[in-house]
């Protein structure tokens, strides 16, 4: 592993979009939802490990948190297993009481002492999850403190750095960290001390409207409801995610009503297509997220900010949002995504140009007037290639030689985390609908060190 930094030149927003063919043409039964996704980023399903936006939006629907965001108004904090709550006067303890009821799929009650484990266990395991407690100065030396189970339907949450208690709900309470596992079933699924992570690989142990009944790795995904749900029995008995990587062989899904909805239609002919047909819809929706081309400064060459300033100029953002980006992003060059509490608005959010002149000035000034040559990893999303190859056209003008790897999404995470690449493209997503959301991994490192291997913070 290599020291690195990340700098943010093509932000956007990336927009989800959901096509839904009519009733009539659906070939699946009423109770069961069959969605093409592109899953060849799951490695895991332990909410304490999971980094990728696909399984997060899955272990959402798998695990219950205490609280959650309000669908209509993100930066409102609304009750869930937690049935109210209180803060203390000076802000420093939130205290939570539990619905009484909530039951694990193994029959075992939701209590406190669950979500004092799962907290804890977050900690212990230090995967990158971790850092979601962390950056709010939660450690494995103070986390007895910190997360108390008061009484089986009482749990306390004491600050050890100020914070504000209404950023920590937003940013700790609604986040996968805060699921309320299964403690007393998942200790016997323990292995040699590993508290039960080779079982929550594939398997899912918590209170919530479904249950992970099946992953095949690069295949499908199998959610079925849990009988007796304390919120209701969802309305789709089972969910049935297909993987399909490209964005035709989606398109032609939804065509034949082979799935009811696909999610990586991305391709603008494709959507542009389904948007005038009467048997589809196309939902988008602007995300908390941004696609980026990052930079490892351990490189001598790009750890130069002339360089780095230089490739900013070497993007056309409103050409793209014309064309490739048409249906998935806005252009942003900053990290703070449009929405979020702080966000600069549209027009200075977004100062940069293709400007190949005024980057081929700032490669002379930085001693580089012939160029040089750098490699870009890319995953599979059907805009990342088009948006690879627009930078390496216009970087070849500017005397630079881009390499472009395309590789599946979890190696393409490995490879960024491991530190092993020159530069990449990707995107990088939070629920958190705050400046600080973005800031705490883009502009705040604990320890940049190889040796701290603080993998989640890029």
């Amino acid at each position: 592993m290599r020291p690195l930094k990340i700098t943010v030149l093509a932000c956007g927003l990336a927009a989800t979009a959901a096509f839904t063919p009519p009733e009539a043409f659906a070939q699946t039964p009423p109770d069961q939802l069959v969605m093409a996704w592109r899953l060849d980023d799951i490695s895991t399903f332990d909410p304490a490990q999971i980094g990728e936006v696909v399984t997060d939006e899955m272990i959402s629907n798998i695990c219950d948190t205490l609280v959650a965001h309000d669908i209509e108004q993100e930066s409102v904090v609304v009750p869930r297993l937690a049935e109210s709550w209180t803060v203390s006067d000076d802000g420093s303890v939130i205290t939570f009481t539990l619905r009484e009821g909530p039951a694990h799929p193994s029959g075992n009650p939701v209590t406190a002492h669950d979500v004092e484990w799962s907290m804890k266990r977050v900690l212990e395991l230090g995967f990158g999850n971790a850092a979601s407690l962390t950056q709010y100065g939660f450690t494995t030396e103070n986390m007895d403190d910190a997360f108390q189970a008061l009484d089986d339907r009482t749990f306390q949450l004491t600050l050890q750095d100020p914070y504000p208690a209404e950023l920590v709900m937003l940013g700790v309470m609604t986040n996968r960290v805060a699921m309320a596992l299964d403690s007393v079933y998942l200790a016997e699924q323990e292995v040699d001390g590993d508290r039960a992570n080779g079982y929550l690989i594939n398997n899912s142990a918590c209170v919530g409207p479904y249950h992970l009944r099946q992953w095949n790795a690069g295949e499908v995904v199998v959610l079925e409801a849990n009988e007796g749900y304390w919120d209701g029995q969802p309305a789709m008995r089972r969910i049935i995610v297909r993987h399909v990587a490209e964005s035709s062989a989606q398109r032609l899904l939804i065509e034949q009503g082979d799935v009811d909805v696909a999610r990586d239609i991305e391709t603008p002919a494709d959507l542009a297509e389904l948007e005038q047909s009467p048997d589809a819809r196309v939902d988008s929706r602007l995300r908390h997220q941004m696609i980026y081309w990052g930079f490892d400064n351990a490189n001598p060459i790009l750890a130069d900010e002339r360089v780095r300033e230089a490739m900013r100029y070497l993007v056309d953002y409103d050409g793209l949002a014309e064309t490739v980006m048409q249906y998935v992003g806005v252009p942003r060059n900053t990290m703070v995504p449009l929405g979020a509490f702080a966000a600069l608005d549209e027009a200075d959010g977004a100062p940069y140009y293709l400007d190949v002149e005024r980057a081929r000035a700032l490669l002379a000034e930085a001693g580089h007037p012939d160029g040089f040559e750098i490699s870009l990893f890319i995953g599979p999303a059907p805009y990342v290639r088009p948006l690879a190859q627009h930078v390496q056209q216009n970087a070849a003008e500017a005397g630079i030689t881009v390499n472009i790897e395309q590789m599946a999404g979890a190696e393409l995470f490995s490879r960024f985390r491991g530190r092993d690449f020159d530069s990449v493209i990707l995107s990088w997503a939070t629920a958190l609908p705050d400046a600080h959301g973005m800031a705490s991994r883009h502009a705040v490192n604990p320890d940049n060190s190889a040796e701290a291997n603080l993998t989640m913070y890029p």
